[in-house]
Protein backbone atom coordinates (compact mmCIF):
# COMPACT_ATOMS: atom_id res chain seq x y z
CA UNK A 1 0.00 0.00 0.00
CA UNK A 2 2.81 2.70 0.93
CA UNK A 3 4.42 1.56 -1.96
CA UNK A 4 0.99 2.48 -4.54
CA UNK A 5 1.07 5.93 -2.12
CA UNK A 6 4.57 6.56 -3.20
CA UNK A 7 3.86 5.75 -7.30
CA UNK A 8 0.87 8.13 -7.04
CA UNK A 9 2.80 10.88 -5.33
CA UNK A 10 5.72 10.55 -7.47
CA UNK A 11 3.65 10.86 -10.39
CA UNK A 12 2.04 14.28 -8.82
CA UNK A 13 5.11 15.67 -8.37
CA UNK A 14 6.21 14.96 -12.15
CA UNK A 15 3.02 15.97 -13.70
CA UNK A 16 3.15 19.42 -11.93
CA UNK A 17 6.41 19.97 -12.61
CA UNK A 18 6.02 19.25 -16.42
CA UNK A 19 3.38 21.43 -16.10
CA UNK A 20 4.83 24.11 -14.19
CA UNK A 21 7.86 24.08 -17.11
CA UNK A 22 5.61 24.40 -19.94
CA UNK A 23 3.69 27.18 -18.59
CA UNK A 24 6.82 28.98 -18.11
CA UNK A 25 7.94 28.12 -22.06
CA UNK A 26 4.81 29.69 -22.93
CA UNK A 27 5.36 32.92 -20.91
CA UNK A 28 8.78 32.52 -21.90
CA UNK A 29 7.71 32.73 -25.34
CA UNK A 30 4.83 35.29 -24.82
CA UNK A 31 7.16 37.96 -23.00
CA UNK A 32 10.44 37.46 -25.77
CA UNK A 33 12.28 40.81 -26.55
CA UNK A 34 11.92 42.57 -29.47
CA UNK A 35 13.65 41.90 -32.23
CA UNK A 36 16.43 44.48 -33.16
CA UNK A 37 17.58 46.38 -35.50
CA UNK A 38 21.29 47.68 -35.72
CA UNK A 39 22.31 49.99 -37.71
CA UNK A 40 26.04 50.65 -38.51
CA UNK A 41 26.62 54.58 -38.39
CA UNK A 42 29.21 56.85 -38.04
CA UNK A 43 29.28 60.60 -36.94
CA UNK A 44 27.72 62.62 -39.48
CA UNK A 45 25.52 65.56 -38.75
CA UNK A 46 22.67 65.92 -39.82
CA UNK A 47 21.81 62.09 -40.33
CA UNK A 48 23.31 60.27 -37.06
CA UNK A 49 25.56 62.32 -34.20
CA UNK A 50 25.48 62.79 -30.21
CA UNK A 51 24.00 65.04 -28.49
CA UNK A 52 25.08 66.84 -25.44
CA UNK A 53 23.88 63.62 -23.73
CA UNK A 54 26.32 61.37 -25.91
CA UNK A 55 22.67 60.06 -26.97
CA UNK A 56 22.38 59.38 -31.04
CA UNK A 57 20.09 61.65 -32.56
CA UNK A 58 20.01 62.99 -36.46
CA UNK A 59 17.65 62.82 -39.16
CA UNK A 60 18.59 59.08 -40.06
CA UNK A 61 18.37 58.69 -36.14
CA UNK A 62 15.08 59.32 -35.82
CA UNK A 63 13.94 57.98 -39.25
CA UNK A 64 15.12 54.28 -38.48
CA UNK A 65 13.78 54.53 -35.15
CA UNK A 66 9.97 55.62 -36.84
CA UNK A 67 10.47 52.60 -39.49
CA UNK A 68 11.73 50.02 -36.37
CA UNK A 69 8.29 51.31 -34.42
CA UNK A 70 6.58 50.57 -37.39
CA UNK A 71 7.87 46.89 -38.11
CA UNK A 72 8.06 45.85 -34.56
CA UNK A 73 12.04 46.38 -34.17
CA UNK A 74 14.39 47.82 -31.13
CA UNK A 75 16.52 50.13 -32.92
CA UNK A 76 20.53 50.26 -31.72
CA UNK A 77 22.99 51.97 -33.43
CA UNK A 78 26.50 50.94 -33.71
CA UNK A 79 29.60 53.21 -34.33
CA UNK A 80 31.11 51.27 -37.47
CA UNK A 81 34.47 52.13 -39.44
CA UNK A 82 32.68 53.30 -42.81
CA UNK A 83 35.51 51.34 -44.94
CA UNK A 84 34.42 48.08 -42.87
CA UNK A 85 30.42 48.71 -43.88
CA UNK A 86 30.20 45.42 -45.99
CA UNK A 87 32.06 43.19 -43.70
CA UNK A 88 29.97 44.56 -40.65
CA UNK A 89 27.01 44.02 -42.35
CA UNK A 90 27.50 40.64 -43.73
CA UNK A 91 28.99 39.22 -41.24
CA UNK A 92 25.44 39.83 -39.23
CA UNK A 93 27.00 42.74 -36.69
CA UNK A 94 24.88 44.82 -38.10
CA UNK A 95 21.66 44.36 -39.85
CA UNK A 96 21.44 48.31 -41.72
CA UNK A 97 23.83 50.52 -43.08
CA UNK A 98 21.95 53.65 -42.03
CA UNK A 99 24.42 56.80 -42.52
CA UNK A 100 23.92 59.12 -45.19
CA UNK A 101 24.47 55.69 -47.33
CA UNK A 102 25.53 57.17 -50.72
CA UNK A 103 23.67 54.36 -52.76
CA UNK A 104 24.83 55.20 -56.36
CA UNK A 105 28.28 55.38 -55.36
CA UNK A 106 31.06 52.80 -56.29
CA UNK A 107 33.17 51.47 -54.05
CA UNK A 108 37.21 52.14 -54.32
CA UNK A 109 37.98 49.51 -56.31
CA UNK A 110 35.38 49.94 -58.67
CA UNK A 111 32.56 47.50 -57.69
CA UNK A 112 29.02 49.73 -57.65
CA UNK A 113 27.50 49.51 -54.52
CA UNK A 114 24.00 48.10 -55.17
CA UNK A 115 26.01 45.16 -56.09
CA UNK A 116 27.07 44.77 -52.69
CA UNK A 117 23.95 45.12 -50.75
CA UNK A 118 20.35 45.23 -51.67
CA UNK A 119 19.09 49.09 -51.04
CA UNK A 120 15.98 50.52 -50.00
CA UNK A 121 13.86 53.03 -51.64
CA UNK A 122 16.26 56.37 -51.73
CA UNK A 123 14.98 58.69 -49.68
CA UNK A 124 17.52 62.07 -49.99
CA UNK A 125 19.91 63.83 -52.91
CA UNK A 126 22.83 65.03 -52.34
CA UNK A 127 25.79 66.52 -54.02
CA UNK A 128 29.49 65.63 -52.99
CA UNK A 129 31.49 69.70 -52.37
CA UNK A 130 34.85 70.82 -51.77
CA UNK A 131 35.56 72.61 -48.40
CA UNK A 132 38.75 74.60 -48.27
CA UNK A 133 40.12 77.32 -46.14
CA UNK A 134 38.04 80.71 -46.61
CA UNK A 135 41.47 82.39 -47.46
CA UNK A 136 42.04 80.01 -50.23
CA UNK A 137 38.66 80.00 -51.73
CA UNK A 138 39.62 81.88 -55.17
CA UNK A 139 41.73 78.98 -56.01
CA UNK A 140 39.13 76.60 -56.53
CA UNK A 141 36.88 77.12 -59.03
CA UNK A 142 36.60 74.43 -60.84
CA UNK A 143 36.96 70.48 -60.60
CA UNK A 144 40.50 71.43 -62.56
CA UNK A 145 41.78 73.17 -59.50
CA UNK A 146 41.79 69.74 -57.84
CA UNK A 147 44.96 68.35 -59.56
CA UNK A 148 48.03 67.94 -57.89
CA UNK A 149 46.12 69.22 -54.60
CA UNK A 150 46.10 66.82 -51.54
CA UNK A 151 42.35 66.03 -50.48
CA UNK A 152 41.22 64.91 -47.13
CA UNK A 153 38.46 61.81 -47.59
CA UNK A 154 36.57 59.45 -45.70
CA UNK A 155 37.83 56.88 -46.15
CA UNK A 156 35.39 54.23 -48.38
CA UNK A 157 33.18 56.80 -49.00
CA UNK A 158 31.42 58.50 -52.07
CA UNK A 159 33.76 61.46 -52.06
CA UNK A 160 36.83 59.28 -51.55
CA UNK A 161 35.29 57.82 -55.18
CA UNK A 162 35.42 60.71 -56.81
CA UNK A 163 38.88 62.68 -55.13
CA UNK A 164 40.40 59.70 -56.96
CA UNK A 165 39.24 60.79 -60.12
CA UNK A 166 41.00 64.32 -59.76
CA UNK A 167 44.27 63.22 -58.08
CA UNK A 168 44.43 59.32 -58.07
CA UNK A 169 45.98 57.82 -54.55
CA UNK A 170 48.89 59.45 -54.18
CA UNK A 171 47.42 62.53 -52.63
CA UNK A 172 44.48 61.42 -50.78
CA UNK A 173 44.46 61.09 -47.17
CA UNK A 174 42.17 58.91 -46.38
CA UNK A 175 40.00 59.68 -42.41
CA UNK A 176 37.90 57.17 -40.51
CA UNK A 177 35.03 59.92 -40.80
CA UNK A 178 34.06 62.44 -43.08
CA UNK A 179 33.82 64.72 -39.53
CA UNK A 180 37.99 64.39 -39.24
CA UNK A 181 38.57 65.80 -42.74
CA UNK A 182 37.22 69.31 -41.52
CA UNK A 183 40.41 69.28 -39.15
CA UNK A 184 42.67 68.09 -42.21
CA UNK A 185 42.03 70.96 -43.76
CA UNK A 186 42.08 73.31 -40.77
CA UNK A 187 45.68 71.91 -39.74
CA UNK A 188 46.86 72.36 -43.22
CA UNK A 189 47.37 68.76 -43.67
CA UNK A 190 45.37 68.82 -46.60
CA UNK A 191 44.79 71.64 -49.58
CA UNK A 192 40.55 70.52 -49.04
CA UNK A 193 37.76 67.90 -48.37
CA UNK A 194 35.68 66.04 -50.51
CA UNK A 195 32.72 65.83 -48.55
CA UNK A 196 28.48 65.43 -48.51
CA UNK A 197 27.59 69.24 -48.78
CA UNK A 198 24.46 67.93 -46.22
CA UNK A 199 27.37 67.41 -43.75
CA UNK A 200 29.66 70.23 -45.09
CA UNK A 201 26.53 72.97 -44.62
CA UNK A 202 26.45 71.85 -41.01
CA UNK A 203 29.60 72.14 -41.01
CA UNK A 204 31.91 74.59 -42.79
CA UNK A 205 31.63 77.89 -41.46
CA UNK A 206 30.58 77.51 -37.95
CA UNK A 207 32.46 76.97 -34.62
CA UNK A 208 35.71 75.43 -34.78
CA UNK A 209 35.43 75.42 -38.44
CA UNK A 210 35.04 79.21 -38.88
CA UNK A 211 37.67 79.84 -41.12
CA UNK A 212 36.58 76.93 -43.51
CA UNK A 213 33.84 77.29 -46.88
CA UNK A 214 32.41 75.26 -49.70
CA UNK A 215 34.48 76.23 -53.15
CA UNK A 216 32.56 76.82 -55.82
CA UNK A 217 33.45 73.85 -57.31
CA UNK A 218 29.96 71.33 -58.91
CA UNK A 219 30.75 67.62 -58.24
CA UNK A 220 27.92 64.76 -59.04
CA UNK A 221 24.60 64.92 -57.97
CA UNK A 222 23.53 61.23 -56.15
CA UNK A 223 21.23 59.68 -53.48
CA UNK A 224 20.70 57.88 -49.56
CA UNK A 225 19.26 54.46 -49.26
CA UNK A 226 19.28 52.36 -46.78
CA UNK A 227 21.70 49.25 -47.13
CA UNK A 228 20.80 45.46 -45.93
CA UNK A 229 22.10 42.09 -47.18
CA UNK A 230 21.40 40.50 -50.78
CA UNK A 231 18.43 38.56 -50.38
CA UNK A 232 17.54 39.93 -46.82
CA UNK A 233 13.06 40.41 -46.51
CA UNK A 234 13.97 43.30 -43.66
CA UNK A 235 14.43 45.62 -46.98
CA UNK A 236 10.83 45.13 -47.91
CA UNK A 237 9.23 45.70 -44.26
CA UNK A 238 11.35 48.84 -44.12
CA UNK A 239 10.25 50.20 -47.71
CA UNK A 240 6.72 49.48 -46.75
CA UNK A 241 7.47 51.49 -43.26
CA UNK A 242 9.19 53.89 -45.17
CA UNK A 243 6.23 54.54 -47.66
CA UNK A 244 3.75 54.83 -44.65
CA UNK A 245 5.78 57.50 -42.91
CA UNK A 246 6.19 59.30 -45.91
CA UNK A 247 2.49 59.14 -46.58
CA UNK A 248 1.65 60.40 -42.88
CA UNK A 249 3.83 63.33 -44.12
CA UNK A 250 6.16 62.07 -40.79
CA UNK A 251 9.48 61.91 -43.05
CA UNK A 252 9.07 65.25 -44.46
CA UNK A 253 8.21 67.28 -41.24
CA UNK A 254 11.54 65.35 -39.67
CA UNK A 255 12.93 66.67 -42.78
CA UNK A 256 12.21 70.01 -41.58
CA UNK A 257 13.13 69.64 -38.14
CA UNK A 258 16.49 69.10 -39.20
CA UNK A 259 16.72 71.86 -41.94
CA UNK A 260 17.03 69.02 -45.26
CA UNK A 261 13.55 69.40 -46.57
CA UNK A 262 14.73 70.58 -49.78
CA UNK A 263 17.53 67.59 -50.28
CA UNK A 264 13.98 65.14 -49.04
CA UNK A 265 12.42 62.66 -52.01
CA UNK A 266 11.59 59.25 -51.54
CA UNK A 267 11.81 57.58 -54.84
CA UNK A 268 9.90 54.11 -54.36
CA UNK A 269 11.15 53.52 -58.27
CA UNK A 270 15.22 52.72 -56.78
CA UNK A 271 16.62 49.42 -55.32
CA UNK A 272 14.28 47.36 -57.35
Amino acid sequence: MKRIVSLVLAFILITGAVCAFSACDILNRNQAPAQKLICGVTEYEPMNYRDANGNWTGFDTEFAQLVGAKIGRTVEFQLIEWTNKFIELDSNAIDAIWNGFTATANESDGTPRINLCDMSYSYMTNTQCVVVKAERAAEFSSTDALAGKTLAVEAGSAGEEMALEFVGNGNIIGAPAQINTFMEVKAGASDAAVVDIILARQIAGSGDYSDLVIADVSLGAEVYAVGFRKGDPLRDSVNKAMSDLNDEGKLLELAKKYGIDANFDLDKNFGK
